[in-house]
C-alpha cells in the first residue's frame, strides 16, 4: 500500500516540477526578443573593426581595441583546428540537436558534489549564450533562455554555420575575438597556417583566456595543451607521434620574453604614430552611439604610405647616427671627467672632510654594478620570474625597468618628423619617435613641447618686414652686445665660437643664423609685434596660452619657447601658401559599414575657411613672398646649403631627360647647449619639420649634431622624395606690391662702378627698396671703407680674462646706420665671470668647424 502512495507522490512531484519549469520557461520566453515569431530569428551581426585607409585607399591599420576580430570561413581552416575544438569542447557536436542530456547531467552532478566534471553546454549553447544572454549571470532562467536559443539556432542554421559563428565570435584572449585574430595575436600568422600544437593552445583559450594565456602562464597553458592533444589522440584525430613533434617544436621556439598586452598594440600597422593620432581624433569626433571599435567604420585619411615609409626609414637612420655620435661624444666627456675632475673632487672632499661628495672606488663600483644590473641582468631576471611564476620578483624588475626608462629619456636621442601639403594642410607623413609601443606613445611631432632654436627667427622677421623699418637689404651690425630684459637683467647673446661678422645685410643674418643681429631686430620692433606675429603663424589664439608660450625676454628671439613640430610646420606652410591659413588635417571623412558618409571632416573645414573671407590671410601675400625669398637664401648660401646637397637634391629629370629644379626654402635651428636640432623647410608643394633631441632636458647632443648637420641632410633627402615626379614649380609671386632690386652685397644700397665685391638681387615691399647709391666703395669714403673692411674681415674673439679687462671694446658709430636704434642698444664691456645666460646657435654646415 505504501509503494503506490509513494509512487503517486513522486509522480505528482514530477508533474509539479514539469509544470513549474513550463511556467517559468513561458515567462522567460515571453521576454525574449522576437519570440512572437520564432522564424524571425536574430541574425548574427558581429562587431567589426574600423579600417584606416591612406590617401590612395591602402589599408594602414584596423581599430578594435576591445574586440580584435577578423572573419574567416570554416572551409579555410585546417582540419586539425576543427578537430581540436570538437575534442575539447563538444565531441558529439554533429550528432545532438543543440543540447546534450548527458553533458547537462554531468554538470549538475559536478555542482552537487562540488567537483569539476566538465561543462554542460554544447557549442551551440555556448554561442547562443554569448549572443543572446548575459553569460556572467549564473541562474536557472539564463540557462533556460540559453537552451531555447540553442534549439532555435539548430533550426535556423546548419552545423557548419553554427561552428563557423562560434569560431569567429568567441573571446580568445587579450582583446581578440575569433580564431583568426587570436592566431595572428599569439602566433603572428593566419589561422589558415596554424599547427597542431598551436591549435591546442587556441582551443584552451575558449574556456579560460586569462588562466590559459601562454604569454602570462606558459606552464599552465602547456599542461592544458597536453590534455587537448591527448583528447585528439583518443578520438583518432591525430597520432601520438604527430602530437609530440608539434608540441616540441612549439615550445622549442617559444618566446618567453614577450609580454601579454592588448591586441591593439600587436595589430598590423603601417603607420603607428599617424594611426594613434587618428584614433585620438576619432575619440573627439565620435560620441553617443558611435563606437569605432565595433561598428566597422572606414576612415579616409590624408596620409600617403609611400611618403610615410620614406620618412620612417630616413628618421631611423638619423636616430642611429645621432645616438652613435652622442655616445662617442658623451663617452669622451665621461673619460675626461674621470681623469681630470673626479680626482680634483676627491682631493677637495678629503681635505675638507666632505664624505658626501667623495668619489671613492666603492661608490664608483656601486654605480657600475647598478648600471650593469639595470641594463643586463634585470631583463634575464624578469624573464625568469615569468617562466617560474614569481610575481614578487616581477615587481622588483618592473621598478628597475622604470629607473632604466628615466635614464633612457635623458640619454637616448629621439626624433620627430611631420610633413604637410601646403595648400590643403593634409598630413602626408608623421614620425612621432623612435618606436611606437605600449611604453612609447608620445607623438612628439604633434604633442611635443620643444624649443625650436633659430628656426623660430623667421616668425618675427616677418613682423619686422611689415614694420617697413627693415628690408632684406637692411644693414645690421653683428657685434658684441648687451641687451637688458624688462626686469633689468642683462643678456649677452653669442654666435658660435663667440665670433661676430660686423656689418651684415638682413638676408645674410637670417641665412647664417646670426644671433646678435636677430636680437637687434627683435629689440627694434618690440616684443608685442614679435609675439603677435609668431602666435598668429603658430595658431595660438588663447591669450593665456600666448602668455605661457612667449616669455618677454630676449632669449625668446633665439627660440627659447616651447612649441611642437606641427606648429612650426604650419607656420612655414603659411609662408609657402601665400600667407593663407593652413590647418593640419588627418581625417578627410568617415564612412559607416554600408559606405554612407557619417563625418565629412574636410568639407566642414573648407566651408569654415570660405566663411572666413579675407581673414584667411594670416599675413599678406607680399610678406609671405619676401619671407620665402629670404628662406630660399638659407638653402642657397646659408645653413641649409649642405643639407640640400648644395641644391642638387631639388634637381630632377623629366621623362624627356630634361633637368629642372623645384624651389626650396627653410631654416635650421639649434638650441642652447646643442640640446635640440631642427630643420623646417618647404617647397611650393610641401612643408616638413624635423627635430632631434632628448625627451628630458639636461644633455647636449654635442658640437657635431646640430640643425644643420643632423636634421638638415635628412630634411633634404626626405623633401627630394616627397617632390619626386612633381612638375617644376616656383613660389607664387604676388602681381603687385613687390619689387626686385639689385643691391651692393656689402652695403645693401644701389651698386656703383666702385662696388667690386658683388651684388645680390632681393625682393622688397614696394616703397621700401633702397634709393641711394652705395657710398661704402666710393673714393670719398676711403677711410670709412678701410674701417668697414677691417670689421668685415676680422672676427672679434676674446678668450683671455686679462685682455678683456685691458682692451676696451670698439666704439662703433651706430648712428651712421640708417636703421633706427633704441637708446637701450649700448655697447658695454664684458665682465669676466658674470652669468648672462649665453645663447648658442648653429653654425653654417658647409664648414662647421671653421665658420
Amino acid at each position: 500500500m505504501k509503494k503506490p502512495i509513494a509512487a503517486g507522490v513522486f509522480a505528482a512531484f514530477v508533474i509539479l516540477i514539469v509544470v513549474g519549469i513550463g511556467v517559468f520557461l513561458g515567462l522567460s520566453l515571453a521576454q525574449t526578443v522576437n519570440i512572437k515569431n520564432q522564424e524571425n530569428f536574430q541574425e548574427f551581426a558581429p562587431a567589426l573593426p574600423t579600417k584606416i585607409l591612406d590617401i590612395n585607399g591602402i589599408l594602414i591599420t584596423e581599430f578594435s581595441a576591445d574586440e580584435k576580430r577578423e572573419l574567416i570561413s570554416l572551409s579555410e581552416l585546417p582540419r586539425h583546428l576543427i578537430h581540436a575544438v570538437l575534442a575539447r569542447e563538444d565531441p558529439d557536436f554533429y550528432n545532438h540537436k543543440g543540447f546534450s542530456i548527458r553533458a547537462i547531467a554531468r554538470a549538475v552532478v559536478g555542482q552537487i558534489i562540488r567537483k569539476p566534471m566538465g561543462g554542460g553546454s554544447t557549442i551551440t549553447q555556448q554561442i547562443a549564450g554569448s549572443l543572446y544572454t548575459d553569460r556572467s549571470e549564473y541562474s536557472l532562467s539564463r540557462k533556460i533562455r540559453e537552451l531555447w536559443w540553442a534549439i532555435q539556432m539548430e533550426r535556423r542554421y546548419t552545423k557548419n554555420e553554427i561552428l563557423e559563428i562560434y569560431l569567429n565570435y568567441s573571446y580568445m584572449g587579450p582583446g581578440t575575438y575569433g580564431v583568426e585574430a587570436a592566431s595572428k595575436y599569439f602566433f603572428g600568422h593566419s589561422a589558415r597556417e596554424i599547427t597542431l600544437a598551436e591549435a591546442a593552445i587556441l582551443v584552451i583559450q575558449l574556456s579560460s583566456p586569462a588562466r590559459y594565456n601562454p604569454l602570462d602562464n606558459p606552464n599552465t597553458a602547456m599542461e592544458r595543451q597536453r590534455v587537448v592533444l591527448n583528447r585528439m589522440i583518443e578520438f583518432g584525430y591525430t597520432t601520438a607521434e604527430e602530437a609530440e613533434a608539434s608540441f616540441n617544436e612549439y615550445w622549442e621556439n617559444y618566446d618567453y620574453t614577450r609580454e601579454s598586452t592588448a591586441a591593439y598594440y600587436h595589430r598590423d600597422d603601417a603607420a603607428p604614430w599617424f594611426s594613434e593620432y587618428v584614433r585620438r581624433q576619432l575619440d573627439d569626433m565620435m560620441y553617443g552611439t558611435m563606437d569605432y571599435y565595433r561598428d566597422g567604420y572606414t576612415v579616409l585619411t590624408t596620409l600617403d604610405l609611400k611618403y610615410q615609409a620614406t620618412a620612417e626609414k630616413l628618421m631611423a637612420e638619423g636616430l642611429v647616427k645621432a645616438n652613435r655620435e652622442y655616445a662617442v661624444s658623451r663617452g669622451s666627456r665621461l673619460v675626461r671627467a674621470e681623469q681630470t675632475y673626479i680626482p680634483i673632487v676627491d682631493l677637495l672632499s678629503l681635505y675638507f672632510n666632505l664624505n658626501s661628495i667623495h668619489a671613492t672606488a666603492d661608490a664608483q663600483n656601486e654605480q657600475k654594478a647598478l648600471s650593469r644590473y639595470t641594463k643586463t641582468i634585470n631583463p634575464v631576471v624578469d624573464m625568469s620570474a615569468l617562466i617560474f611564476g614569481i610575481p614578487d620578483l616581477r615587481v622588483i624588475t618592473n621598478a628597475s625597468f622604470a629607473e632604466l626608462k628615466t635614464t633612457t629619456e635623458q640619454n637616448v636621442v629621439e626624433g620627430a618628423l611631420i610633413a604637410l601639403e601646403n595648400e590643403t594642410g593634409y598630413i602626408k607623413a608623421v614620425v612621432g619617435g623612435s618606436e611606437f609601443d605600449q611604453s612609447n606613445q608620445l607623438i612628439r611631432a604633434i604633442q611635443g613641447r620643444i624649443m625650436p632654436g633659430s628656426s623660430f627667427k623667421p616668425l618675427y622677421y616677418s613682423a619686422a618686414i611689415d614694420t617697413r623699418l627693415f628690408t632684406p637689404a637692411s644693414l645690421i651690425y653683428d657685434i658684441p652686445m648687451v641687451f637688458h630684459n624688462e626686469d633689468g637683467t642683462p643678456y649677452i647673446p653669442l654666435n658660435f665660437r663667440g665670433e661676430w661678422k660686423g656689418p651684415v645685410l638682413l638676408y645674410d643674418a637670417l641665412a647664417q643664423s646670426m644671433n646678435v643681429a636677430s636680437l637687434k631686430i627683435l629689440d627694434t620692433i618690440g616684443f608685442d609685434a614679435a609675439i603677435d606675429r609668431a602666435a598668429n603663424l603658430l595658431g595660438i589664439e588663447d591669450p593665456q596660452e600666448r602668455e605661457r608660450t612667449f616669455p618677454r625676454v630676449y632669449p625668446m628671439g633665439l627660440g627659447i619657447v616651447s612649441i611642437s613640430p606641427i606648429q612650426m610646420a604650419r607656420a612655414f606652410a603659411i609662408f609657402a601658401n601665400q600667407g593663407r591659413e593652413v590647418i593640419p588635417i588627418a581625417i578627410r571623412a568617415v564612412e559607416d559599414r554600408n559606405g554612407r558618409i557619417v563625418l565629412d571632416t574636410e568639407r566642414e573645414l573648407r566651408q569654415r575657411q570660405r566663411r572666413m573671407g579675407g581673414d584667411i590671410q594670416v599675413i599678406s601675400p607680399q610678406n609671405a613672398y619676401i619671407m620665402t625669398t629670404l628662406l630660399k637664401k638659407t638653402v642657397e648660401v646659408g645653413t641649409l646649403r649642405s643639407g640640400s646637397g648644395f641644391g642638387s637634391k631639388f634637381v630632377y629629370q623629366d621623362e624627356n631627360g630634361s633637368r629642372y629644379r623645384i624651389a626650396a626654402a627653410g631654416k635650421t635651428g639649434t638650441t642652447q647647449n646643442w640640446s635640440d636640432a631642427w630643420t623646417v623647410g618647404f617647397t611650393p608643394y610641401y612643408t616638413t619639420a624635423i627635430w632631434f633631441g632628448f625627451d628630458k632636458p639636461g644633455n647636449s647632443l654635442g658640437l657635431s649634431l646640430t640643425g644643420a648637420t643632423l636634421a638638415g641632410p635628412i630634411w633634404g633627402d626626405f623633401m627630394r622624395e616627397l617632390n619626386m615626379g612633381l612638375p617644376a614649380k616656383d613660389f607664387i609671386r604676388p602681381s603687385t606690391g613687390i619689387v626686385d632690386v639689385t643691391v651692393c652685397a656689402k652695403s645693401g644700397l644701389l651698386p656703383t662702378e666702385a662696388c667690386n665685391e658683388g651684388t645680390v638681387t632681393l625682393s622688397f615691399l614696394t616703397g621700401t627698396q633702397p634709393r641711394e647709391a652705395c657710398t661704402l666703395h666710393s673714393a670719398t669714403r676711403i677711410r670709412s671703407n678701410l674701417t668697414m673692411e677691417t670689421m668685415r674681415t676680422s672676427s672679434l674673439t676674446i678668450r683671455d680674462d686679462t685682455l678683456i679687462k685691458e682692451l676696451p671694446m670698439p666704439q662703433l658709430r651706430i648712428d651712421l646706420s640708417d636703421i633706427p636704434v633704441r637708446q637701450t642698444e649700448t655697447v658695454e664691456p664684458l665682465v669676466p665671470g658674470e652669468d648672462f645666460g649665453l645663447g648658442i646657435d648653429e653654425f653654417p654646415d658647409y664648414n662647421p668647424l671653421l665658420d
